[in-house]
């Protein structure tokens, strides 16, 4: 199953989604093993491929990571805003009302999504250097990017999000995870969309992200 969406539709239209989650329809095997098999063609920092994805289905499961995720959103956690980030959320009318608006009706429905995507890496990054997280993140990232990518051109939503962080260790053991060895880098929701018309989303201008040869 394909949208047939050309690759700059893909890349221009693959939002985070959360209103627009289907709770109501399984997400077949085949497709998320599609998508992995995608994501798993992402570049890799010396070819380690040390990448996991952990798919979880079953309602019992379902049901403590959504309880976790409750959880750790009301833990909280990261550094606080700074004038430039708020700035650039609110450059546009309306737009971090929207983003809390979606967050809230996940909160909501956490428990009824149909299916969580939780990648993972080998090797933990805790007080790591800049130049060891680099090598990790940049080993996850992309793959998980090409799985996102992935799912919405087959009709399926996504949205990246760092709730396990504040309880990363409980999901691990929820999961049977080895903590000390792999780190949960995000807890994705994935459904069907109601509707697949999505668009680019409005961001600020290019002149303010976009630097030649020096800051």
């Amino acid at each position: 199953m394909s949208l047939n969406l050309s690759a700059e539709d893909v890349l221009s239209t693959t939002r985070a989604v959360r209103k627009r989650l289907d709770f109501t329809r399984p997400v077949p095997r085949h497709l998320i093993e599609e998508c992995v098999d995608l994501a798993t063609q992402a570049p890799t920092g010396r070819n380690r491929q040390r990448w996991h994805f952990l798919v979880v289905t079953d309602n019992a499961q379902r049901a403590e990571v959504a309880a976790l995720f409750r959880a750790a959103a009301r833990a909280g956690g990261g550094r606080p805003l700074t004038g430039q980030d708020l700035r650039r959320m609110n450059a546009h009318p309306g737009s971090l009302q929207r983003i809390g608006e979606g967050f809230q009706h996940l909160y909501d429905n956490i428990h009824r999504v149909p299916a969580f995507v939780i990648p993972a890496v080998e090797g933990r990054t805790d007080h790591a250097s800049v130049l060891e997280q680099s090598m990790t993140w940049g080993s996850i990232l992309p793959a998980v990017w090409s799985f996102m990518l992935a799912a919405r051109d087959r009709g399926l939503g996504t949205v990246w999000t760092t709730a396990q962080g504040p309880l990363e260790r409980e999901l691990a053991a929820v999961l049977g995870v080895p903590y000390d060895e792999v780190m949960l880098a995000a807890l994705i929701p994935l459904a069907f969309t109601l509707g697949t018309d999505f668009r680019p989303a409005p961001r600020i201008g290019r002149d303010q992200v976009l630097h030649w040869n020096r800051w």
